[in-house]
């Protein structure tokens, strides 16, 4: 797949065809744009042909707007597998949220993206042309992106499919690309402990998020299967030493879910398990997912719990529901499709 190259890569793909170099500069432009091939107009048909089977091929299948300007996107690829993406706008900017792989195998129990286990990785291309996808769409250009954020907190397991993951964001914020800050990306992981110190070391600087959603390692056993892999103190191990190498402050991120983790007693623990640490707490009311019968937090407990979370010193805000009437949480509209398919 042609996006899964650098540009001094689809130079030398290019040359091999016996195509002279300026014509590298057309396609990666063209690429940049998401067109599709017919659109390409600067490009003698002889080539088009030539590149026909490694040219991008998947898109939008389907896209809702919610009532607060958020975008949810389904994207199909011809093999009929879909993905799903979210845009969310906010005064700084607009954050697109996108898959890394074609369902998921972490298996958390209030997620709709494991639902249907894990088809299969993304490229690093197909990575890269959701956002490019995603930036046509709302009217962006090359030179004014209309997508200036991004989190890797989509469909998908991101330190699962590390190798590609890496791949797409040095092609992302590649100044010969679409030139998108790291310092403007966010990768969110449940813990895969190894991958956390593989990162910092391969010199990347996005901002590390985790998804924590429980104090100690018994709860958090009940809802996501990867602690009984690595534990809490691991992972904050981990995430100092990540500190250490880039200089950037990580994110816990915690799901308020009504009855299970969202007493002020669970407040007052996370608060002192977290004391000290270069990090700050994203609380997140539960999105209802039907399948999972888990409820989120009513407005006015989560309000308390962050109070609870900022009287102790702890940095805390909590997340502005967005998307929920347009199955805004991760994997419920690729669930809804799969489900009219079938």
């Amino acid at each position: 797949m042609l996006l899964d190259l650098t540009k001094s890569e689809i130079k030398t793909f290019v040359e091999e065809l016996g195509e002279k170099a300026f014509r590298a500069n057309q396609l990666y432009d063209a690429l940049l744009q998401a067109k599709k091939l017919d659109e390409i107009t600067t490009l003698p048909k002889s080539l088009k042909e030539k590149i026909k089977s490694e040219y991008p091929s998947f898109c939008i299948y389907k896209k809702l707007v919610s009532k607060d300007g958020t975008c949810k996107y389904i994207f199909k690829f011809l093999d009929g597998e879909i993905i799903e993406g979210v845009l969310m706008k906010y005064k700084y900017g607009n954050t697109l949220c996108l898959s890394t792989q074609v369902g998921c195998r972490m298996g958390c129990s209030f997620c709709a993206s494991t639902l249907n286990g894990l088809k299969r990785n993304l490229s690093a291309g197909e990575m890269l042309e959701q956002v490019l996808l995603v930036n046509r769409d709302q009217g962006g250009e090359p030179d004014r992106r209309a997508v200036t954020n991004l989190v890797l907190m989509g469909m998908g397991e991101p330190l699962d499919n590390f190798e590609n993951v890496c791949k797409f964001l040095s092609l992302v914020s590649s100044e010969e690309g679409l030139n998108i800050s790291q310092r403007n990306i966010t990768l969110s992981t449940c813990g895969i402990v190894p991958k956390i110190y593989e990162l910092a070391d391969r010199g990347f600087s996005v901002n590390l998020t985790i998804s924590l959603h429980a104090t100690n390692d018994e709860e958090r056993k009940k809802l996501m299967p990867i602690a009984n892999a690595f534990s809490i103190q691991e992972i904050i191990k981990a995430c100092k030493y990540y500190f250490e190498k880039t200089g950037r402050r990580f994110a816990f991120e915690y799901t308020l879910v009504a009855g299970v983790n969202d007493s002020l007693h669970e407040a007052d623990k996370l608060a002192e398990l977290l004391k000290g640490l270069p990090c700050f707490v994203n609380l997140i009311p539960l999105n209802y997912v039907q399948e999972r019968g888990m409820r989120g937090t009513e407005i006015k407990k989560a309000y308390a719990f962050l109070e609870r979370l900022t009287s102790k010193g702890l940095n805390a805000t909590k997340r502005r529901t967005m998307g929920a009437d347009i199955g805004g949480a991760c994997g419920q509209l690729r669930s809804q499709v799969l489900k009219e398919e079938a």
